[in-house]
């Protein structure tokens, strides 16, 4: 019997979800004046997806602006007249007093732009913010809204879902979420695509069980070469490969196994008595049969000899002798 590490695979079902998915809603309340998207469309990110009736929005974005153009003209004329002051006060044509009182007025002027320029660019945002942009690639999922329909901010008016990094999320059992580590092979059997088999790996490992009593923990799979068959809210197959340890299980030729009426296996293992080697019988416990060798998960240990010619003829106890095999 050799010390064996033989491969297991364990296949658990899943649910196939995107990376990125946005419930989205407008940033200022107000009417709905344009809808260009439906159900089902594919929009790129920075697309125009909704726009907000923005007329009161504008007149006030005008008239901030107005305001501004107004400021600066107040400014550069109190700049204006600061410059002369300080080009006749040296010639004693003005007093030192009004300099002063110019240069407190030019400082108040350019305070005053400053106000009424945070009031325009803030104006200008909140115009902005009437339209509606995708944050990302993807396909608009669901529509809540139309033409003519006030909105709040808040509310949920558009889904977007992308199709791209789609990932897969499965539920493994206690006493197997141990064995998969980050570098476990794995791959993935998408429902939708039959015939479909791509590689993935193992992105997350949350160590905290999914609900009381469920003794289960999330998996996530992310596969590698997903293009387009892969499609949010399908069902998929994460197919892991284990890797057996050496240390837990033996592998022995199929010859060697006996079975039993009632479905359980036994081999004769060759020991050494006193008088010479004689066969024991032992009951064991299989793992994976590859048509020739055969796991032993129980029952046997590495290095100890069974016999695979003749133990149909075998008792226990009875003594051996250990023949050459034929040609």
């Amino acid at each position: 019997a050799e010390a064996a590490a033989i491969d297991e695979e364990l296949q658990l079902s899943g649910t196939l979800t995107p990376q990125r998915s946005a419930r989205l809603s407008p940033r200022v309340d107000g009417l709905v004046q344009a809808l260009h998207v439906d159900a089902g469309d594919r929009v790129e990110r920075g697309a125009v997806l909704l726009e907000l009736d923005a007329t009161l929005a504008e007149a006030a974005l005008r008239r901030a602006r107005a305001l501004r153009t107004q400021a600066e003209a107040t400014r550069d004329e109190a700049r204006r007249r600061a410059d002369e002051a300080r080009r006749l006060v040296p010639e004693r044509h003005l007093p030192q007093t009004e300099l002063d009182a110019r240069l407190a007025a030019l400082a108040e002027a350019e305070a005053a732009l400053d106000v009424v320029d945070a009031s325009a660019r803030e104006q200008g945002e909140i115009v902005r913010r009437h339209s509606l942009i995708a944050p990302f690639d993807g396909v608009i999922t669901a529509r809540s809204t139309g033409a003519g329909e006030w909105v709040a901010r808040g509310d949920g008016v558009l889904e977007l879902v992308s199709l791209d990094d789609v990932r897969l999320d499965v539920q493994a059992p206690q006493e197997r979420f141990a064995e998969l580590a980050p570098d476990t092979p794995v791959q993935v059997l998408p429902d939708a695509s039959p015939g479909t088999e791509l590689r993935g790996h193992i992105a997350a490992r949350v160590p905290v069980g999914g609900g009381a009593g469920a003794r289960t923990f999330l998996v996530r799979v992310v596969p590698e070469d997903a293009d387009a068959r892969l499609f949010p809210g399908t069902s998929a197959t994460a197919r892991f490969r284990l890797r057996g340890a050496a240390d837990r299980s033996v592998r022995i030729p199929r010859d060697a196994l006996l079975r039993h009426p009632d479905g359980g296996h036994s081999v004769f293992v060759v020991e050494d008595a006193g008088s010479g080697p004689v066969a024991r019988r032992r009951n064991v416990r299989l793992g994976r049969d590859d048509g020739e060798q055969v796991q032993i998960l129980e029952g046997v240990t590495a290095g100890e000899r069974v016999v695979v010619r003749g133990n149909e003829v075998l008792s226990d106890g009875e003594a051996v002798r250990i023949a050459p095999s034929s040609p």
